[in-house]
């Protein structure tokens, strides 16, 4: 089969123009002894199948760091390379062009971002730029799947070159092509540009940032409680008799417990009977997903508009502080969403230190959303002194973890640069492919592990363990932490999941107090077991230990701290 590369430099619209070749179900594979991602998938080239991988990006095949190293590896496994070029910065981009033709492999060359040119004042002659380069040069709009069909035409013409040049000629034939290919017309800035000076610029970017978080944690709140009252609400009150229909047949014993739970008063109570056909399907779909939804779409819009690359140089001085870099606030957003994607997208920090800080932090300071959630309808009750209190806490912990974790671990942070790209307006076809890939994905993550617990739970209580692990965990629970000792379920509970653990507490009629220093515990003790199991197999066992035993110590320094303050 033909093995097909899409290369080009960071942010020049590469995996738009991958979903545009190969649909939205892909392969994601790590590079033989590396953490380094990159997509496989299949296209139809007339009648043949090929094989198409979205190699990391890069800006040049002399490799400064792990990604440029993979990607000039992978560059000798090629039969063809289609080079993504961003049109609006051509000088730049062309770098990576003519170290490709030098490589004598086929190359085609796809102009991306044509439309924006246009904008810009931007004028290329792409059929002049092709003699130039000697190879096919076609315009494109991956968003939009403007010029696609044509580049595919393309690539029988492909081809490469065989003589090399020295970094002081290729820059002085880059400039050379500029000029023949290339005019400038002067204009005026639009608004977008002087919105991405606002943005970037420390005095005016961060107040912006702060209104921007504080925007996205407005429109989820919103969006999710509107899906809940106005979708969900309605839907398991559709599902009542048929779950009450159940209760009846079943009748009092171990099947009764096991699928529908325990009667609230005599009543099915999604949020406490804990049976696997009641609170099992209640959690992740009607208390859960509508968060999850509204999180993902504020974070893909902020992905697609080109806004984390400004939030991430804002923080880069920050992060340094705590042995990350800028974009480091990634995976740290990702995990507010769900904390798996969040550690396996720590695989963009460079060395395995910052991997480690990064992992840890998240997993003891970071609650997920479906936790967050949860937590919301505990304290949501108490306003934001509730959550204010717990919120404040854990960032503190957050910033100070790293702080210390930055202190007592040998190594260096590496500089990573980013590529700061034009605000861009979201292609909705695209946003919603996106969308829809996290929900499925949390969905398939969820499901299991929700079930999974309450069955665990239930069987707890059923053959009485569970009363005996709440007397030997009796003097922590109670003493240091302060909770009553039917808390120690909830504990249990959460190695498994985090939002069924949290909703345990719920019946235990717990005050303000004991309600946050229970959330804190739950957030940083371990993370779930779906994100241990990541954690294992990016860290390693012994690594994997180290962090467990820092979340054991920060979560009862924590949580007796709390005890004794408030």
């Amino acid at each position: 089969m033909k093995k097909i590369l899409l290369m080009g430099n960071p942010n020049v619209g590469k995996s738009a123009l991958f979903s545009r070749l190969t649909g939205v179900d892909v392969a994601i594979s790590n590079y033989p002894g590396t953490t380094v991602e990159f997509k496989k998938g299949k296209t139809r080239i007339g009648r043949e199948t090929a094989e198409l991988i979205d190699v990391p990006g890069t800006y040049g095949l002399k490799a400064t760091c792990k990604a440029e190293e993979i990607a000039s590896c992978m560059v000798k496994e090629g039969d063809l390379v289609i080079n993504i070029v961003d049109a609006t910065n051509l000088e730049r981009n062309l770098y990576l062009t003519l170290q490709l033709l030098e490589e004598n492999i086929p190359v085609v060359v796809a102009l991306n971002f044509w439309d924006e040119t246009k904008h810009q004042g931007i004028n290329i002659d792409a059929e002049r730029l092709e003699e130039l380069l000697d190879v096919p040069v076609v315009p494109t709009v991956a968003v939009t799947g403007e010029g696609i069909k044509e580049l595919v035409s393309r690539f029988k013409d492909a081809r490469g070159h065989r003589r090399k040049h020295s970094d002081k000629e290729r820059w002085a034939r880059i400039g050379g092509i500029v000029d023949e290919a290339q005019n400038i017309a002067p204009r005026d800035h639009k608004l977008s540009e002087r919105l991405e000076e606002l943005t970037i610029k420390s005095l005016t970017g961060i107040p912006i940032a702060l209104l921007v978080l504080a925007l996205v944690f407005w429109s989820v709140m919103f969006i999710g409680e509107g899906l809940i009252t106005y979708v969900f609400d309605p839907m398991f009150g559709l599902y009542m008799p048929v779950a009450e229909g159940l209760s009846e047949a079943l009748g009092p014993g171990l099947a009764h417990d096991l699928l529908v739970g325990n009667l609230i008063n005599g009543q099915i109570d999604f949020g406490q009977s804990m049976g696997l056909l009641t609170t099992g399907l209640f959690v992740p779909f009607a208390m859960v997903l509508p968060y999850i939804i509204a999180f993902y779409l504020a974070l893909s819009i902020l992905e697609d508009c080109g806004y984390l690359p400004r939030l991430a140089t804002l923080v880069d001085s920050v992060m340094h502080r705590m042995g990350l870099h800028g974009l480091s606030i990634i995976p740290m957003m990702l995990g507010a969403g769900c904390n798996v994607p969040g550690v396996l997208s720590t695989r963009i920090l460079e060395t395995k230190r910052q991997r480690f800080i990064a992992m840890t932090m998240m997993s003891i300071a970071i609650p997920c959303m479906a936790q967050s959630a949860m937590v919301f309808a505990l304290l949501g009750p108490y306003g934001m002194q509730g959550l204010g209190i717990l919120f404040a806490t854990l960032f503190i912990v957050w910033l100070g973890l790293g702080l210390v974790l930055n202190k007592v671990m040998k190594g260096i942070t590496p500089e990573t640069f980013m590529e700061i790209t034009p605000y861009r307006v979201p292609y909705l076809r695209g946003l919603a492919k996106k969308l829809w890939m996290r929900i499925r994905f949390f969905l398939k993550e969820a499901i299991p592990f929700v079930l999974l617990g309450i069955l665990f739970v239930n069987l707890l209580y059923i053959t009485g363990v569970m009363d005996v692990v709440g007397k030997v965990m009796s003097p922590v629970v109670t003493g240091v932490l302060g909770l009553p000792e039917g808390a120690s379920a909830s504990l249990m509970t959460g190695f498994l999941r985090k939002d069924v653990a949290v909703g345990m507490l719920l019946p235990l009629g717990m005050n303000m107090k004991q309600l946050i220093i229970a959330s804190v515990m739950l957030t940083m003790y371990f993370p779930c077991i779906a994100t241990f199991v990541v954690m294992f197999k990016e860290l390693g066992a012994k690594d994997l230990l180290k962090a467990a035993l820092i979340m054991v110590a920060v979560s009862l320094l924590v949580g007796g701290a709390l005890n004794l303050v408030l």
